[in-house]
């Protein structure tokens, strides 16, 4: 197999999984909207008292958005995550899909793992 041959198999193959990714992540934010509506979270909510908050279903949603559609997806989540009233995890979500090279690395995720293990250290 000869370079332009794997550049092109592994293209394909990275294109692929960014359209079942975006996919998955649409899927889940029809998921998503409903149970979000029925939590309420203060408006004055810090990171970490959001995410204690939220489904894991809406990380794994901004985590998805972020890898099928790499740094567009900045505007999109910030789109989301307020119309669902998530406004502390802007933020975070904004920063990270514009790092490059750091959408393969579900940050949110993450975020919402750590905070559940380890409570009072994210503000």
């Amino acid at each position: 197999m000869d370079l332009a041959e794997f550049l092109r198999d592994f293209g394909l193959i990275l294109l692929t999984l960014m359209g079942v990714a975006l996919l998955l992540s649409l899927l889940l934010l029809l998921i998503v909207w409903r149970q979000v509506k029925r939590i309420h979270i203060p408006p004055d909510a810090t990171f970490g008292e959001t995410l204690l908050l939220t489904p894991l279903l809406v990380v794994l949603m901004i985590d998805l958005l972020d890898f099928a559609l790499d740094f567009l997806a900045a505007p999109f989540s910030w789109i989301i995550l307020d119309r669902l009233g998530l406004k502390a995890l802007r933020g975070v979500s904004m920063v990270e899909s514009l790092i490059p090279f750091t959408q393969a690395i579900p940050t949110m995720t993450l975020a919402w793992i750590w905070v559940r293990l380890f409570p009072g250290t994210v503000g």
